[in-house]
């Protein structure tokens, strides 16, 4: 039942927090078209193309050059690619006479991360680079993440949400390479070194109340994430990492709460556009998904809830692969699945009688129940803190998108009281 977790660093070590007033205008869509919810696949990667080609200009005049190997100079020109189409490269190689690059931070289905020294300036600042593989459909991904993050840069210029900043992106022989300010540790990652030891509630409070206003921050624009997971939402600084380790077996940590930014857009889908009938990392994939009944941001909510789940844990709820086994898992936490939606699905394979098909007495029905319990089940206090958030996180988790919990519901609960106060 194991799985293969692979995280990738993005973005800056410093970063100065923006304080004022929220910023509610929308950025709606790139080229300012619309098209049919029921377009195919096809035309929506035709759409993303011609975002690429009419991003507009952000903060930086040089950030939508596309260079060729004679107009750059201090690197090596000769372009040499893997078998799985990941650029080859080495430390010190130098990408458009700008950035040297200097270690790899980490893989992934869509190509390879790198930390660089950015040598524009007498500052030589860290940056981390996402180099996506030379084939067609990563490039295409790829076009869609630059206009989304030109976008968001555009609208949040400020930088109020917790979203990753793009700094540049240009084509590398055809490398689309993306520029970010650099990142410390991924939320997985730090679980991960300590052993799995869950945050401190106090710190998941202020990390969940920063990711659901950024995510909000997308929903009001349109536009949902579809991969929120612990491996896509880094510290801004791994200073934090280093204090949750020393304080290992000591207690709460102090007052000092870390900053956190939500990562990797590319496969970010605007409502307009088409919807991929499976999106989601599976361990966060909503049940609408999974049955076929179409989703929209409300699967957003369900991801976040069982980040919250995992923060508090510091592992993963629904830790499966088959499809049948994550609904049982999801009737055992949280009571069985509304028989309107088993009538709806179109995955009529998992009913039987208006109810999950599913053996109890199997090995995977003796699984399920050693490894899932009912949500309230999971508490490891009886504190009235503990019970607010996981009144939060149970309205996270419904079934029906319909009664599913908003972001601007979320962000109203009671567990998030004492940062509204502090934040007057």
């Amino acid at each position: 039942m194991g799985y293969e977790r692979k995280s990738c660093h993005f973005v800056s070590k410093d970063w100065e927090h923006h304080n004022g007033r929220q910023n509610d205008q929308d950025w709606h869509h790139a080229t300012g078209t619309s098209t049919q919810s029921g377009q195919n696949q096809h035309s929506n990667k035709k759409h993303h193309h011609e975002q690429y080609h009419n991003i507009a200009n952000y903060s930086n005049s040089d950030s939508t050059r596309q260079t060729s190997d004679s107009q750059r100079t201090g690197e090596n020109t000769s372009v040499v690619d893997d078998d799985e189409g990941h650029l080859v490269y080495q430390n010190g190689d130098m990408l458009t006479g700008r950035y040297e690059i200097i270690g790899t931070l980490g893989e992934g289905a869509f190509g390879k991360v790198v930390e660089c020294i950015d040598h524009s300036n007498n500052d030589c600042v860290r940056v981390a680079m996402k180099i996506v593989k030379n084939i067609d459909t990563y490039r295409d991904v790829a076009m869609s993440e630059v206009a989304i993050l030109s976008k968001m840069n555009t609208v949040d210029s400020d930088n109020q949400f917790a979203c990753v900043r793009m700094l540049d992106w240009f084509n590398h022989q055809g490398h689309i390479c993306i520029v970010f300010e650099l990142l410390g540790l991924s939320t997985y990652d730090l679980l991960q070194k300590n052993n799995f030891k869950p945050f401190p509630l106090e710190s998941i409070r202020h990390m969940a109340y920063q990711i659901i206003k950024a995510v909000r921050f997308l929903h009001r624009n349109k536009l949902t994430h579809t991969d929120l997971k612990p491996e896509n939402i880094l510290f801004v600084d791994s200073d934090y990492a280093a204090l949750y380790f020393s304080k290992k077996g000591k207690g709460e940590l102090p007052l000092d709460f870390p900053e956190v930014r939500v990562v990797d857009f590319g496969n970010a889908t605007y409502d307009h556009e088409y919807h991929a009938a499976i999106v989601s990392t599976r361990h966060y994939r909503a049940p609408e998904v999974i049955l076929d009944l179409g989703w929209n941001q409300a699967c957003d909510v369900w991801s976040l809830g069982c980040i919250l789940m995992e923060f508090y844990l510091g592992l993963t709820v629904f830790q499966t692969h088959s499809n049948r086994e994550h609904l049982a898992m999801m009737e055992r936490v949280l009571g069985p699945i509304p028989t309107q939606l088993l009538q709806k699905t179109r995955k009529k394979c998992y009913v039987n009688r208006n109810r999950l098909d599913w053996d109890a007495r199997s090995s995977s029905g003796r699984y399920v129940r050693k490894h899932c319990k009912p949500l309230r089940e999971y508490m490891t206090s009886r504190g009235q803190e503990h019970y607010q958030l996981f009144n939060l996180i149970q309205r996270m988790l419904e079934y029906d998108v319909a009664q599913r919990i908003t972001l601007n519901e979320a962000l109203a609960h009671p567990f998030f009281k004492s940062l509204r106060k502090s934040k007057k």
